[in-house]
Formats: C-alpha cells, sequence, structure tokens
C-alpha cells in the first residue's frame, strides 16, 4: 500500500498515559514530533462480528472532516502497529500539548461554578449551557458559538459520545491565555462497530438507513434527562444560537469534497468506502438540509425572530 505509516518502530515517549476507556493508546516520536497513537478496541462483547471495531478509521476521518470546514480539530494520520503477530490499522493523533500548554476537559471546567448543583460529567443541555455563560476562562460568545458548531458537525457524522470530557480548552502558563483546544476523540462517530454484514444492509436496505439516522446516534447531551435526538432538536430550532450555527455549517459543507477525502482514505475497502460516503450523504440530506431550509424558512417568515433560550 503505497500510503502504508508503520509505527511500529517509532521511540515509545515514556512518562506520557493517556485515559479513556476506548481503546489502548501510547505515546511516540513521529518525524520529530510526538502523537498519541491510539489502538482498536475489541470487538469482543459489543454488537459486532469485526475482530476489532473501526473506531481509529472514524477518529482519523471525523477529525479530518471537523478540519475540512474550518474547526480546528487534532491532525491525524492513519498507519499500522504489530503487536506480535497482529498487524492493526491504529490512529496517530498529533498531541496538542507538546508546547507545554496544558489541557482542561470541559468537565474540569463546569465544576468551577460553585452556584450550579450539577456536577462537571452532567451532560444536561441547560447546565452545559449555564457553565459556558459562567466561566471566565475565554469568552462565552465564542464559546457558545464553538459548541454549537461542534454539535452541528457531531449530527453529520453520527458523533454518540460527545461528552464533558473529551473537549475543552489550552491554558498558557507565560501568557496566561486560555483558547479552545482542538477538537479530539471523534472515534465514536460513523457507526464503529458496523461490520460488513451491517455496512451491506445499510447500503441496501432503506429501512435500515433510516434507522441509523433518524432514532440512532443520538448525541451525549441531554435535555430533560433524555439523550438528544439530532433530527427532533434540530428541526425544532428552538435554539437561536444552534440555528445559527446551523447556517453556518451546513453552507460550508461540500459532500464532494468529504466524498474525495475518504476515497483517498487508507487502509479501508471499497465497501467502506461507499459506506462512509452515503451514510454522511443520507444524515446530510436527511437532517442538516431539512434544519438549514427551515430555519431558512423562518427567518423569512418572522424576519429579526430570536430563538434563543
Amino acid at each position: 500500500m503505497a500510503n502504508e505509516i508503520d509505527f511500529s518502530n517509532c521511540r515509545v515517549i515514556l512518562g506520557r498515559a493517556y485515559n479513556g476507556a476506548n481503546g489502548k493508546k501510547i505515546a511516540i516520536e513521529y518525524n520529530g514530533e510526538r502523537y498519541m497513537l491510539k489502538f482498536p478496541p475489541s470487538g469482543n462483547n459489543k454488537p459486532t462480528e469485526l475482530s476489532y471495531t473501526n473506531s481509529c478509521i472514524s477518529e482519523h476521518i471525523a477529525s479530518s472532516i471537523f478540519n475540512i470546514l474550518g474547526i480546528k480539530a487534532q491532525e491525524t494520520l492513519l498507519g499500522t502497529f504489530t503487536v506480535g503477530t497482529k498487524k492493526k490499522v491504529v490512529c496517530a493523533c498529533k498531541d496538542f500539548t507538546a508546547d507545554g500548554k496544558r489541557f482542561f476537559d470541559f468537565c474540569s471546567i463546569k465544576n468551577t461554578i460553585l452556584e450550579s448543583d450539577s456536577g462537571g460529567s452532567g451532560t444536561e443541555l441547560e447546565d452545559i449551557l449555564d457553565t459556558i455563560e459562567k466561566q471566565q476562562y475565554v469568552s462565552p460568545t465564542a464559546l457558545t458559538e464553538h459548541f454549537w458548531n461542534v454539535f452541528v458537525v457531531d449530527a453529520l457524522i453520527g458523533n454518540f459520545d460527545r461528552h464533558n470530557g473529551n473537549w475543552g480548552f489550552l491554558f498558557d502558563d507565560v501568557t496566561g491565555e486560555t483558547v479552545m483546544a482542538p477538537i479530539y476523540d471523534c472515534g465514536s462517530s460513523l457507526l464503529p462497530q458496523a461490520d460488513d454484514k451491517a455496512m451491506e444492509q445499510i447500503l441496501t436496505n432503506e429501512d435500515a438507513l433510516n434507522a441509523r439516522v433518524f432514532q440512532f446516534p443520538t448525541s451525549a447531551i441531554k435535555q430533560n434527562q433524555k439523550k438528544i435526538n439530532y433530527f427532533d432538536f434540530l428541526m425544532a430550532a428552538e435554539h437561536g444560537d444552534c440555528n445559527d450555527a446551523v447556517k453556518r455549517i451546513v453552507s460550508q459543507i461540500d459532500m464532494t469534497e468529504i466524498s474525495n477525502f475518504i476515497d483517498n482514505v487508507p487502509y479501508i475497502s471499497d465497501r467502506q468506502k461507499e459506506f462512509y460516503k452515503q451514510y454522511m450523504r443520507a444524515r446530510f440530506d436527511l437532517i442538516l438540509q431539512p434544519a438549514f431550509e427551515f430555519v431558512m424558512m423562518q427567518e423569512r417568515q418572522q424576519p429579526g425572530l430570536t430563538l434563543t433560550m
């Protein structure tokens, strides 16, 4: 394979360890820079016939889509790593703290809001928006825009695990400046447990496809203690800031550009490429495009209307 990268002989960097439940992780040096190497989780005890899930593929494709859309995400590379006799497809994620900046996840920031009774890990939308407004690390306006931009892209890629522990901020101890960290941890996108049988069913059965668009995956964010259904939420158009993000992001999405990118992703079969392209096309056509058209129709009917809650 022309684009193959073998990370097996890269220097392992000791003193760096990463948490998270979705597969093994080690720190390596590649081309003089530090990367976190993510290994695919085992498919055992999961509803899949895969020996290992496709989360590393999902990580790379989803992170790249954020970057294509102008939302800064981690830089990723796909490659292989041989463990014993098994050659595994892995995802190398460039370490965005290598320059000495400290990372704080949103869960930690949420814990600083003393007047809130909600814990840092709570994903109730109202509590998240309250924290965004009250935190003093970055501009609440900029953070609100960032939050909803990410939500809309997560709707496109079908991310079911954007919780408070996998997005956040970078703090510079020298300047005292805080900025949004690049998007990372996107492995729970694009149906990572879908094996060949599931992909074939989704590609050939409209009901199976629609189920993965309208019913599952849902967002990890909750509203009234229930995980948000992307279609229902976006079509309700009840949050003005979310509506603004729909207008910003949907108008930027070029599905041809995304399809061309997927065609050049290494290590995956033509069937997988077709699956990823059709799955995202369906989510765009059936969720994002109708939401965009509905928001624009509302604005035409009620100019100047503000729906922010």
